[in-house]
């Protein structure tokens, strides 16, 4: 196991230890809410003061011919795991097409610097092992927010280190230092693709809360393959989601014990000024 792999379970470890004492008030749905917030406030203080700034950076002054080449050998890289998870989920045709994708990016596309399959038409799913349990019926559990990593949940956040076994930015026989350089840069450019997103993060009255529904809403979209009532979320529902999110909530004195729905869940992740589309991107971690 690598260094960064066992931080990542020992993070793991004491969220959950800590999760299983967390006590107070929470939102229906988030009982870990009093230690997610506290670990929001912590990634989002290490965001502003390193990584936002160094993503901002990297897309202002990195050229863009270079960024899309770091981004084709990024997810080349870690295809291998949709790969395999498309197998566990015994679906044929999307190992087969994903299969074909990865040999011609790594022939074709010089080791996956370029990205021919897509000029080529063949289209790129995107599974992990998280997804996996879920299409066999693994409840999601409650929400977690993971050091560094973001937004998952119980059940997804231990597949992480399953999804690491076939992740060659990790498995390949590489030394420190460049494996520490792929983790760095992989997180600079993740960051990097999040930028657009930055105001409707910053606009939400509760930014933990409207990045909590909005992520858990496109997780339940990818593991169902869009197989949910209402499918995406509309740009309408995402606006009306955004003026509650920032609208003051009411004096819990004015408040009627009876009238207390549960939060909405929305989100998925890529739009102009939404988290539709900021949520995949943030998917599977920040180290994608």
């Amino acid at each position: 196991m690598t260094v960064r792999q066992r931080g990542a379970a020992g993070a793991l470890m004491a969220l959950l230890l800590t999760g299983c004492a967390t006590t107070g008030a929470t939102t229906p749905g988030d009982p870990f809410e009093r230690m997610n917030r506290g670990t929001h406030r912590f990634n989002d203080a290490v965001d502003r003061a390193v990584l936002k700034p160094v993503a901002t950076g990297y897309r202002d002054h990195v050229p863009q011919l270079i960024q899309t080449g770091v981004d084709n050998v990024l997810e080349h890289l870690a295809f291998p795991t949709t790969i395999v998870n498309d197998l566990l989920q015994f679906k044929i045709k999307d190992t087969l097409i994903d299969l074909g994708r990865f040999a011609v990016n790594t022939t074709l596309g010089i080791g996956g610097l370029l990205d021919p399959a897509s000029h080529f038409g063949i289209p790129r799913n995107d599974e992990d092992f998280g997804q996996t349990l879920g299409r066999w019926g693994v409840p999601s559990g409650p929400y977690l927010v993971m050091p560094f990593f973001g937004p998952s949940t119980v059940r997804d956040a231990p597949s992480i280190y399953a999804d690491a076994q076939t992740d060659l930015r990790i498995t390949l026989d590489l030394d420190s230092t460049t494996e520490w350089g792929l983790a760095g840069l992989s997180f600079v450019h993740r960051r990097a693709e999040l930028l657009p997103f930055d105001p409707s993060f910053d606009s939400a009255y509760d930014r933990y809360a409207f990045i909590r529904d909005a992520w858990l809403q496109r997780r339940e979209y990818q593991v169902k393959d869009g197989d949910v009532p209402g499918g995406e979320i509309s740009p309408e529902e995402l606006e009306e989601l955004e003026r509650e999110m920032q609208e003051p909530e009411a004096p819990a004195e004015l408040e009627s014990p009876e009238v207390q729905p549960p939060p909405a869940t929305a989100g998925s992740s890529s739009a102009d000024t939404s988290l539709i589309p900021a949520s995949a991107e943030m998917m599977d971690g920040t180290f994608r």
